[in-house]
């Protein structure tokens, strides 16, 4: 089995089995932090949340919980309509089989999926495929979060 292959199966695995749950969110730890709109950030939140997987006991899905700070504050940096001094937020939330990661945004624009090419648009495709659920929440004023759950395989 190739590798793109392995991915697909992997995520259509994780999909299967979430779909079977009824995940309960409980008012557990969260971490979060500001930062600087700027490429580097992508790197920082990525540490930060491998250490907030170690410290809760969620290694077991550090390959996919991973990606999806990478492509959220990717999508921050990258696409944020707003002066350069604005920052990102990201927060990282205990649920009870997993963990949900938060990216706020300055930007009001929703994200949008596109048809991934040679120019981009996996982001999204990614985070959908990886987390077991994913959204964008509406605020008054400035800013949005986008949010995905990444939950534990059942076998744990």
């Amino acid at each position: 089995m190739g590798i793109h292959a392995g991915v697909v199966h992997k995520i259509a695995h994780r999909k299967a089995v979430a779909m079977k749950s009824n995940v309960t969110v409980t008012n557990g730890p969260s971490v979060a932090h500001r930062w600087t709109r700027s490429p580097r950030t992508v790197g920082k939140a990525r540490a930060e949340l491998l250490e907030v997987l170690t410290g809760w006991n969620l290694c077991a899905i550090e390959d996919e919980a991973l990606v999806v700070p990478s492509e959220l504050v990717t999508n921050a940096v990258r696409h944020a309509r707003t002066s350069p001094g604005r920052q990102i937020e990201t927060r990282y939330l205990r649920e009870a089989d997993g963990i949900r990661i938060e990216v706020h945004g300055p930007d009001t624009q929703r994200p949008t999926a596109r048809v991934p090419g040679e120019s981009g648009g996996y982001g999204l495709v990614l985070v959908d495929g990886l987390a077991d659920r994913w959204g964008v929440e509406e605020l008054d004023g400035a800013g949005k979060p986008v949010w995905a759950v990444v939950t534990l395989p059942h076998a744990y």
